[in-house]
């Protein structure tokens, strides 16, 4: 059974989907993890994005990997674990620009397909169920407004020791959603049929306990 969960920046898919796998047990993949480490190849590398010719060929010489430690995921820049590295908001803005272009969706999505094929799975993303797995038993778009979405960033970054401010967070954020809901090549939007939650002034305990209530109605306990 396939599980998709989409939605944008700091709705808190990544962290619902973990407690959600582990509680159904199923396998988790963060799929916005894997296009951060494409956008953080291509910081590294100094990448303009309007250069077609220079994004093939970084991503012709570039290895994502996903490996599962103490039940949790790692991912893996040629070999690398950059699993923290890939969190700060630099990346963030990177791997929405990253995920316009149609050469680096190519290179994801058979990986994200691969990955998920013969597995019970939840994955999170921002196209899960409209283009990569359109077919999935149950889809779930996850919401908060953009206040809320960026004040839970910024706590988080601050007690990871990153010197930013709750305003850059917010700003950075509208424009994430802006560039996601936006570009030409699989836009952030809710499928026709996912269903619709917003986490809008609940606490992490009171999303989790809804989303599960909502998994029994259609037999997924």
């Amino acid at each position: 059974m396939i599980i998709a969960i989409d939605g944008p920046s700091g709705a808190g898919k990544s962290t619902l989907s973990k407690k959600l796998a582990k509680r159904l047990g199923f396998v988790y993949i963060d799929t916005g993890a894997l296009y951060r480490t494409v956008g953080l190849k291509f910081i590294n590398k100094g990448v303009q994005l309007d250069n077609t010719a220079l994004v093939e060929e970084v991503l012709s010489d570039t290895t994502v990997d996903i490996n599962y430690v103490n039940a949790e995921q790692r991912v893996y820049l040629d070999g690398v674990d950059v699993s923290d590295e890939i969190r700060t908001p630099e990346v963030s803005l990177m791997a929405s620009a990253v995920s316009a272009l149609p050469e680096v969706r190519a290179f994801l999505l058979g990986m994200q397909r691969s990955i998920a094929n013969g597995k019970n799975v939840i994955l999170d993303g921002r196209d899960i169920g409209t283009v990569v797995f359109p077919n999935a038993e149950i889809k779930i778009f996850l919401s908060a407004s953009a206040k809320e979405r960026a004040k839970r960033r910024y706590e988080e970054l601050i007690a990871k020791g990153q010197d930013v401010t709750y305003e850059q967070v917010l700003e950075d954020l509208e424009k994430r959603d802006y560039n996601d809901s936006h570009r030409a090549i699989a836009p952030l939007k809710q499928a026709e049929d996912a269903y619709a939650f917003d986490t809008t002034g609940n606490t992490f305990e009171q999303s989790l306990d809804l989303l599960v209530e909502y998994l029994k109605t259609k037999g997924v306990e």
